[in-house]
């Protein structure tokens, strides 16, 4: 036991000076469309970024599980996505815009609520339908929000125009800011996302568009539900980057080559980020009836987005072991505590039902927005 504690000292002396505060990196290039250029493939990270993307992506994974075992336990019911696998996509997406910038998505929405501000205790808690949850516990699993977060959205495909329109309010407010609006591979063939493409192409909107290629829309392979899986280059018209979503380097610098097209007034980009998920479509779908359980433990083993971030710091003596374990064991009692609030806090109350359905609560007479108010003619 001595022996063990005295190792220990000696690994909390190591000062931070041992390690490298920052090293480059060669990434995956990128495929383009309708572009002179691409990102760079030499790419820096520093320390600091390198343990903010590793706890974010880590407390985005055990939330996932955490939700994952509720829901099995039926302390979390309904509908619930879950976004382990793809963390690498939200973490460098965030990490290539700033949080003054807005971002909508779909209903897989519980990685983007954390990135955007909203805390583990907030999300668990809307998880279970508590008070304390971030829509009070009257949005569950697939509506969330935050500032300039726009929440998750159950209409396939159907956050894609919303998110036009918010990047339509960037210009017309002229304040520098853009819209990114994600969607996955299934939503990609809807009407609606094409005639917002044409739209944002006339208008030269800063829109990021962003199809979050998963493989698989709900249980039909890519290859089944396309007739062109070249999603970076759907857009037509519109320029487009085909990215390794696996990996938070890759993600980040598109985010930021597209980011940067989008300011400078040049108009919309399409980015198509390549990832998996390791669960169901969502928690009512075992996700291995059109897939083997061989493909999902081979992207488990091969491009893990955590383990890959977690082998490339350790490698250019960025952390140390001990200081990732560290961060692995402060996540989990984050989530351990998340989920003790969840379980315990209580139901919102019966009368707060129908509050909050309109910004400002208008007249209860307007459009017999309350089925007991009878109707009267004013003419």
């Amino acid at each position: 036991r001595k022996k063990i504690l005295l190792s220990a000292a000696v690994v909390s002396a190591r000062t931070y000076a041992d390690f490298t505060t920052e090293a480059t990196f060669e990434i995956k290039k990128c495929d383009i469309h309708k572009l002179d250029e691409a990102p760079a493939t030499q790419v820096v990270m520093t320390r600091e970024e390198g343990l903010q993307y590793y706890r974010t992506m880590q407390t985005i994974r055990r939330m996932e599980l955490k939700a994952d075992q509720l829901y099995k336990q039926k302390i979390i019911r309904g509908f619930c996505h879950l976004y382990d696998g793809q963390e690498a996509c939200a973490v460098g997406i965030e990490a290539g815009i700033n949080l003054t910038d807005h971002l909508i998505t779909a209903y897989r929405a519980h990685g983007y609520t954390y990135t955007r501000g909203g805390t583990v205790k907030e999300i668990m808690a809307e998880l279970t339908g508590r008070r304390g949850g971030i829509a009070k516990g009257k949005g569950g699993s697939m509506h969330m929000y935050t500032k300039h977060f726009y929440g998750g959205n159950g209409i396939v495909g159907a956050q894609v125009p919303l998110g036009a329109g918010v990047a339509l309010a960037c210009k017309y407010l002229g304040n520098n800011e853009l819209c990114v609006s994600l969607y996955g591979d299934g939503a990609a063939n809807q009407g609606q996302i094409f005639e917002t493409y044409n739209m944002a192409a006339l208008w030269k909107l800063p829109a990021i568009f962003i199809c979050e290629n998963n493989r698989y829309g709900m249980g039909t392979s890519v290859e089944r539900a396309a007739a062109s899986t070249d999603y970076y280059k759907r857009g037509d018209f519109i320029p487009g980057l085909r990215v390794d979503g696996m990996d938070v380097l890759c993600v980040r610098e598109a985010t930021k080559f597209a980011a940067d097209h989008c300011r400078s007034g040049k108009g919309p980009m399409l980015m198509e980020l390549q990832t998996y998920r390791y669960h169901g479509h969502s928690m009512s779908d075992p996700g291995v009836s059109y897939r083997t359980r061989e493909e999902i433990q081979e992207v488990r083993g091969k491009s893990d987005p955590i383990s890959m971030l977690k082998d490339r710091m350790l490698s250019n003596n960025m952390a140390s072991i001990e200081e990732l374990k560290e961060i692995d064991v402060a996540v989990r009692k984050e989530i351990e505590d998340a989920a003790q609030f969840a379980t315990t806090d209580p139901e919102p109350p019966l009368e707060e039902l129908c509050n909050h359905i309109f910004y400002n609560n208008p007249a209860l007479e307007v459009r017999g927005t309350n089925p007991w108010t009878k109707l009267k003619s004013v003419s």
